[in-house]
């Protein structure tokens, strides 16, 4: 893998578990309640967590009696995750442009904005191929997404924390493309420099990318699944069908 992947190492670091450790779990609880409500699977469907971080949607997935597979890029986010396994929840380490071999799903999650991160566009439509190849015939995607043009508008270009003793300071720009992310940590007077970077994805982004292999079936704008308004809406929540 190129060294230019910035999330190759950024995510796999101790200080990016410290700078997000308060992520909502009743809302990501909620959420998914909302959208299996939504989806109205059968038991012991074949779920799949893509990008799934240390493990939280995915484990509220496997609460539903759902089989449920979880994968991630950081080995760090997977030991992480491992804590939450059992019996009908598994996690690995994987890149989630390339296939998992020997595997089919009924659903495939990427969630909390865990699209985009690449240089090159072209890998969203590899990443996008590669979930068709996993899905089962009549297999759905389900992407949650930034509003892009809602979190441009209201762009907080600095900020500072200090948690457990480490003081962030973040700035953030937009280039037209992409939404940056900088991010310096001080531990203790040794200094570390890491990047965000996402690309500003739209709804008509979105539609081009998956016209090809899927049918869009829904578009969202909250995990509470209200109507996406481009201006005015959170998330841009997008369920989709795979052709047949």
């Amino acid at each position: 893998m190129s060294k230019k992947d910035w999330f190759v190492d950024w995510f796999d670091t101790s200080y990016y578990h410290v700078l997000y450790q308060n992520r909502d779990e009743q809302e990501a609880e909620r959420f998914i309640r909302n959208i299996l409500n939504h989806l109205n699977l059968p038991s012991n469907a074949r779920l799949l967590d893509l990008a799934c971080g240390k493990g939280r949607h995915a484990k509220f997935l496997s609460e539903f009696n759902h089989d449920v597979m979880g994968v991630d890029l950081s080995p760090n986010s997977i030991e992480r995750a491992n804590e939450f396994a059992h019996e009908k929840l598994r996690f690995q380490t994987h890149d989630m442009r390339e296939v998992i071999e020997n595997e089919q799903f009924d659903v495939i999650f990427n969630l909390f904005t865990s699209f985009g991160y690449f240089d090159d566009e072209s890998e969203n439509k590899r990443m996008c191929d590669s979930i068709s190849k996993m899905l089962a015939p009549g297999g759905r995607l389900l992407i949650d997404f930034m509003n892009a043009k809602k979190v441009i508008a209201n762009l907080v270009l600095a900020e500072e924390k200090t948690l457990e003793g480490l003081h962030f300071d973040i700035n953030r720009n937009y280039d037209g493309k992409h939404i940056f992310k900088y991010i310096q940590v001080n531990d203790n007077g040794h200094v570390s420099q890491y990047m965000e970077r996402v690309q500003a994805l739209f709804l008509s982004d979105f539609l081009a990318l998956l016209e090809t292999n899927f049918e869009i079936i829904g578009t969202f704008g909250s995990y509470d699944l209200t109507s996406f308004d481009e201006v005015n809406s959170d998330r841009l929540i997008l369920l989709a069908q795979i052709k047949e």
